[in-house]
């Protein structure tokens, strides 16, 4: 008789297949880019603007699942990820390669489809970037993997902004490298707060290859690159009064973060240490959220001709 007990334990249920498309980076994914088709200067059809942002969630969802299926063997070394579905057993290596493929190249011909093609041939490469180009190379070739792989997460607020102009203007630059300048200093925060978990995994992140001071610099510097980005959208068509204002307020608590963070030491209590790099982490998320909030915020107003008079100079 065969044994069912392994079956009735490693069997995949629905949610395995959800988490297996990494549902929290697709919501993410999913905002960026609605509010950048929304802020952008051309009108989408309803139809046409849901399809293009589903489309464009399960181009997240394909690249998830590609990352997935080639980090299992990380993934099962590294306490944070050790329960996600292939290293648990859940689901197997082979069937995460095929939805990966198979949803990959569904969402590119969809969005062809209902979009445009200069919108399909970016989604194609930000899945091919962040799948092969950071997964497979960088990151576990140099410690700057995480500087040049955020790319892949900021192509989605330039991916709306093309599915709706079919182009590429100073916005949606400036919303991508908000995004891209933004992703070091939010990582490196994780690791140094998550050191021990990459140096099991052998993963050469900078604080395993260049130690937790060489890490604070970084944070620091990146986040003083960081605030020019912020604001200089305010003085773009998609900006304005109210998201430059706010967005001072908001670059100034996460600079004050990042300095807590720059000014501790290994001699520091620990737990206190960690404390700081976790509330800089957290707060990270809320910054760029709020930032891209502020943007939609805009562009409901200047729908409705409420929007405060602010100096286009970009």
């Amino acid at each position: 008789m065969a044994d069912t007990t392994w079956d009735k334990t490693h069997e995949a249920q629905f949610g395995d297949y959800v988490e297996l498309l990494k549902p929290r980076v697709m919501r993410l994914v999913i905002f960026t880019a609605a509010v950048g088709m929304f802020v952008a200067p051309a009108d989408v059809h309803p139809v046409i603007a849901f399809a293009s942002i589903l489309c464009i969630a399960v181009g997240a969802g394909a690249s998830g699942a590609l990352n997935m299926w080639w980090d299992r063997d990380i993934d099962a070394v590294m306490k944070r990820t050790s329960g996600r579905p292939i290293p648990s057993g859940r689901i197997q290596p082979g069937e995460a390669l095929g939805i990966g493929v198979t949803l990959s190249v569904m969402s590119v011909v969809m969005l062809g489809l209902f979009a445009n093609i200069a919108a399909a041939a970016l989604l194609a490469f930000t899945i091919f970037f962040y799948a092969v180009v950071y997964s497979m190379w960088l990151k576990r070739a140099t410690p700057h993997n995480i500087v040049i792989g955020g790319a892949a997460g900021a192509f989605p607020p330039m991916l709306g902004w093309v599915v709706a102009t079919g182009g590429i203007g100073i916005e949606p630059v400036l919303m991508f490298a908000l995004i891209l300048i933004w992703t070091p200093p939010h990582f490196w925060a994780l690791a140094l707060w998550r050191n021990e978990d990459y140096k099991a995994a052998k993963i050469p992140m900078l604080p395993v290859t260049h130690g937790t001071k060489t890490t604070r610099n970084n944070i620091l510097g990146y986040s003083l690159l960081l605030i020019p980005i912020s604001l200089a959208i305010g003085f773009t068509q998609i900006g304005g009064l109210i998201y430059f204002s706010i967005a001072v307020v908001l670059n100034i608590i996460f600079l004050l973060g990042a300095i807590r963070v720059f000014r501790r030491s290994d001699a520091d209590n620990l737990a206190d240490s960690f404390r700081v790099e976790k509330q800089l982490f957290t707060f990270s998320i809320l910054y760029l959220f709020l930032h891209f909030v502020l943007l939609l915020a805009e562009a409901v107003l200047r729908g409705f001709d409420l929007a405060p008079t602010f100096p286009v100079l970009l």
